[in-house]
């Protein structure tokens, strides 16, 4: 029987600060409400996603460290942790994955070692979604060659807009050299205060942009502090508190996603 095809998203900014680990942790678990199999990599060295699924540091026997060192040992079925809600996964992350920018860098076929640590889960979920450090690394760069997709969170914040062009360009190189199957899926607007000046311009720079304005998602994920409370409870919004606009806006943004 040929095994599901799988779609392999990165979500990736630049910039901290966008909402890109709730993005994450959010969309993945509204994916799980219309039954899907969701794995969340978290290729970030801060486990903000892993901490976020209420993953105790303590608790992790093995890591995605352990996946892509230079040692790797491991198969990837024995680091997925699994979550207390149905379809929802996690390779967790720790700090000690800072070490493999080091570890790495000599290594021919460094870019490739997540593409490699992973292989064996292709068929075993319908969406995998992994989180990315909030700068350009060799960890980014892993996840790049590894997925077919990129989602990009941006901060209705102009600092926040004026970034996404090196992003985009970093792309397009990770395309030219590495990744030719990658590709941007779509741009979601983040932090959306709809009674501030500042929100509402940059949402229609958005949304009026050449080059942004075809990829921004209709869904909008607006201000809201409960999904800050739901990440410091490590439960997704969507189980938190189902009928917030954090929850909502989440749940649309993946009925949008899976089209």
């Amino acid at each position: 029987m040929a095994s599901k095809k799988v779609r392999k998203i990165a979500v990736a900014n630049e910039k901290g600060g966008v909402g890109k680990t709730a993005t994450i942790i959010n969309l993945a678990a509204a994916l799980t409400l219309a039954g899907k199999n969701v794995l969340i990599v978290d290729m970030d060295p801060q486990f903000n996603a892993t901490q976020g699924l209420g993953i105790a540091i303590d608790d992790i026997e093995h890591s995605v460290y352990d996946l892509i060192r230079t040692d790797a040992t491991v198969a990837p079925d024995e680091v997925v942790v699994e979550t207390p809600w149905k379809g929802l996964h996690c390779l967790p992350s720790v700090p000690d994955l800072a070490g493999a920018e080091v570890e790495l860098v000599a290594l021919e076929g460094r870019e490739n070692r997540l593409r490699e640590g992973l292989a064996d889960l292709d068929g075993h979920y319908d969406y995998i979604l992994l989180d990315t450090p909030p700068s350009l690394s060799l960890l980014t760069v892993n996840v790049f060659a590894y997925a077919n997709e990129v989602l990009v969170p941006c901060q209705t914040h102009p600092y926040a807009f004026g970034a996404l062009q090196e992003l985009f360009d970093t792309i397009g190189a990770i395309r030219r050299g590495i990744n030719p199957d990658l590709e941007i899926t779509g741009v979601v607007a983040t932090f959306y205060d709809q009674r501030t000046r500042v929100s509402n311009h940059t949402l229609e720079r958005l949304k009026s942009d050449e080059r942004y304005g075809t990829l921004l998602f209709n869904a909008v994920i607006r201000s809201n502090t409960t999904v800050a409370e739901s990440a410091h409870a490590g439960k997704p919004v969507v189980f938190y508190r189902p009928s917030s606009y954090g929850a909502q806006d989440y749940i649309r943004l993946a009925e949008e996603l899976a089209g």
